[in-house]
């Protein structure tokens, strides 16, 4: 094979699976197979699942273990503005010089055989890992937990479950139950598991497995609490108290995130990296502040901010972030991939902004129409909504109409994607 850049192998990785997703771990053991199992040489893992909160909660550990001087893996999707993101080598991006001979590597020992994107990449975002060393690994899982194809580890140093919502449920279930069994198939036999708070119906699930395969847990509620008191946040867990300053991530769900991290890192023996967890960690398209690029200026004396959150769980926990900023005309633009539950995204946030603006997400075949988008925003209640061509039209119509307005752009990690590639 040609060496090529990184772009036309992920390109050719495309077209060798007929579908986006398709969930066994068949096709990635053999791969594993092909590449000499670099699953069984990496370096400490700590495996992630969940609805929300994966991405956040790993920044934040990752964050306290590099402060505490340890080299981090990381594997992380999808990615935002390039591939690069996904695959994070001993606390660096992997760089396009590396990451293309790992891609080349990987596709020449898949050769023709079928292969989802995702577990093509998978495998070689791992052999990357057992090449390069490091103290410890950090996998997300992609989509579920059983079947995804970060799933080959048989024995990580911890599992952590983050809170599991109703969502990808063509694939991974309709009811709380079978999702959370879903995710809950990360555990393994003997090895520990934070589990952050969840809805009764999915914790009784994981304490069901965690049961079955003697995995000890560290649940919310039980084992470890997390809250804020006084602009400080307050954890506590057997070992003690600890009053740290709030999170660098902004919203009252980042609470919840941080604490799961800070058992995380008290679960490794790492009791001493729980302040730069809170403190250290950035994790983007997380109820971010925009401050610089050709969007700002656009915007003017508005304020730009930019969250990729896309289910319901996540419409409820922005709503409670707006809530706690200064009190300041907000207006939404607002773009969704048509997988994704609009009407129970949008309805907590009918209460928080004075208007929508609906886009069509640029260069997407799954996105919902602007049209479709602005209908679902009547319908969960915005009196005030409009359709825009693009981001930088909504934004323009918007500061022409409220030049002092709050401006969130919202609605999917695809459409933060274009937002940060384009702004710089």
């Amino acid at each position: 094979m040609s060496r090529a850049g990184s772009d036309a192998i992920l390109a050719r990785m495309m077209s060798l699976h007929p579908k986006v997703i398709d969930l066994t771990l068949d096709r990635v053991w053999r791969l594993l197979a092909a590449l000499g199992h670099p699953e069984r040489r990496l370096p400490p893992v700590i495996h992630l699942a969940g609805t929300n909160g994966k991405g956040s909660t790993q920044a934040m550990i990752r964050a306290g273990l590099e402060a505490s001087g340890d080299r981090v893996h990381a594997y992380t999707s999808p990615h935002l503005a390039r591939f690069h993101e996904r695959i994070r080598l001993a606390g660096e991006l992997i760089s396009e010089a590396a990451l293309s001979d790992l891609l080349d590597r990987t596709h020449a020992a898949n050769g023709p055989d079928p292969i989802t994107y995702f577990e093509i990449t998978t495998a070689a975002a791992l052999l990357a890992f057992a090449e390069t060393p490091a103290e410890w690994t950090l996998l997300e899982t992609g989509l579920g937990g059983r079947l995804d194809a970060t799933n080959v580890v048989e024995r990580p140093a911890l599992t952590v479950i983050t809170p599991i919502d109703l969502d990808h449920q063509q694939y991974l279930g309709e009811t709380l139950e079978e999702i959370a069994g879903e995710k809950a198939g990360i555990l393994k036999r003997g090895v520990p598991c934070v589990v952050a708070p969840q809805h009764e119906t999915a914790l009784e699930v994981i304490e069901a497995k965690a049961a079955r395969l003697g995995a000890p847990l560290m649940a919310h509620g039980q084992h470890w609490h997390v809250t804020t008191e006084a602009g400080r946040l307050i954890y506590q867990d057997e070992r003690g108290l600890l009053d740290l300053p709030l999170p660098r991530l902004r919203g009252p769900h980042q609470i919840v995130n941080t604490g799961t991290a800070i058992a995380s890192l008290r679960a490794l023996g790492r009791d001493e990296a729980a302040a730069e967890a809170a403190t250290r960690a950035s994790w983007p398209a997380r109820m971010q502040r925009l401050t610089q690029g050709p969007l700002v200026d656009l915007a003017g004396g508005a304020e730009l901010w930019l969250d990729g959150g896309h289910n319901p769980a996540a419409g409820m926990a922005l709503a409670r972030s707006l809530a706690e900023l200064p009190r300041r005309p907000t207006h939404l633009v607002c773009g969704m991939l048509n997988t994704k539950d609009i009407g129970g995204y949008l309805r907590p946030l009918a209460g928080a902004a004075q208007a929508l603006h609906a886009v069509s997400i640029p260069d997407e075949a799954n996105t919902i129409p602007a049209a479709e988008t602005a209908e679902a925003a009547r319908a969960a209640g915005f009196e005030t909504v409009t359709q825009a061509g693009d981001v930088a039209q909504a934004v323009r119509e918007i500061t022409a109409q409220a030049p002092s307005a709050r401006i969130l752009i919202c609605g999917s990690l695809y459409l933060a994607g274009h937002v940060l590639r384009e702004n710089g």
